[in-house]
């Protein structure tokens, strides 16, 4: 049996708290076939759902807005526009997503595409993110929205024309990954490119 492209030498748990930091050791065989010791710390918060609801009516998009920490440090960005989304926690990835609707914008939706699974950092994250695409309207509003506060979320929710979004990722106003993932794949679906 071929042997596989790392050898594991040692693993030391770095930190536990919301998500599990960990210092990996290994050996690494580089294409030429030689082994190289490498040392990588890998941050596993476990992995997530994404989901962008458009309106196709009114040609709106569903967005959030909300501080995110790290963003912060490094730029000083007040808040975040985003597309909704949660962490798995164990759940069915559809089932997730629904209720994270629900919690983060006070939409309720049951039809959602599934589109991709994606590594958004796989140079030090293991999430795989689930990403969904799906319609809303004014009647499915159920709630406010806005998250839960005791998980100390504050969520303000987005009804933006889609032209609007998209020319926010040119002018760096979005800049969220997965969101730009998202509208970028609606507008080349809008223009009946996938």
């Amino acid at each position: 049996m071929a042997e596989g492209p790392i050898r594991p030498v040692g693993e030391t748990l770095l930190s536990d708290n919301w998500a599990r930091l960990t210092r990996h050791e290994f050996d690494y065989r580089r294409r030429d076939g030689t082994w190289q010791r490498q040392v990588r710390e890998v941050y596993d918060k476990g992995n997530g759902a994404v989901a962008l609801l458009h309106d196709p009516v009114a040609d709106t998009v569903l967005l959030t807005r909300q501080f995110r920490l790290p963003a912060f440090l490094n730029g000083g960005t007040e808040a975040v526009i985003e597309a909704p989304a949660g962490l798995l926690e164990g759940a069915d990835p559809l089932e997730r997503m629904r209720e994270e609707l629900v919690e983060e914008t006070g939409y309720q939706v049951t039809t959602l595409e599934h589109l991709s699974d994606v590594y958004m950092t796989p140079g030090s994250v293991t999430e795989t993110l689930v990403h969904f695409i799906g319609t809303y309207s004014a009647d499915q509003k159920v709630s406010e929205g806005g998250g839960k506060h005791d998980e100390g979320e504050d969520i303000e929710v987005l009804h933006l024309p889609l032209d609007q979004a998209l020319a926010m990722i040119a002018t760096g106003e979005i800049r969220d990954a997965k969101t730009i993932i998202l509208l970028q794949h609606l507008a080349l679906k809008r223009a009946g490119l996938v």
